[in-house]
């Protein structure tokens, strides 16, 4: 699909520049209360950017990931997603 994920990489900040199939590109910013519930662990710099591509999702270790069509909605129209948002799915 257009919104698989092929590039990912942790910034400082808990922050993600993607890449998507397509060339659409953009940051994802985590604000710190995004970190709770299953994603407390990416509370930790070295948990969060051990960030990987699984399938064309942004995943992590432990199972957790996010939903790339929604991230590729946000960035395509914001050039960035911001979590927690109304957006987020």
């Amino acid at each position: 699909m257009h919104w698989d994920v092929t590039e990912v990489n942790a910034e400082r900040g808990h922050v993600l520049w993607v890449k998507f199939r397509d060339g659409v590109a953009g940051r994802v910013r985590f604000e710190p209360d995004f970190f709770v519930g299953v994603f407390a662990p990416l509370r930790s710099p070295d948990h969060f950017e051990q960030v990987f591509i699984d399938m064309g999702a942004v995943s992590w270790p432990g199972d957790l990931d996010l939903a790339p069509d929604a991230m590729y909605r946000e960035i395509k129209a914001h050039g960035e997603w911001r979590l927690p948002s109304a957006h987020f799915v």
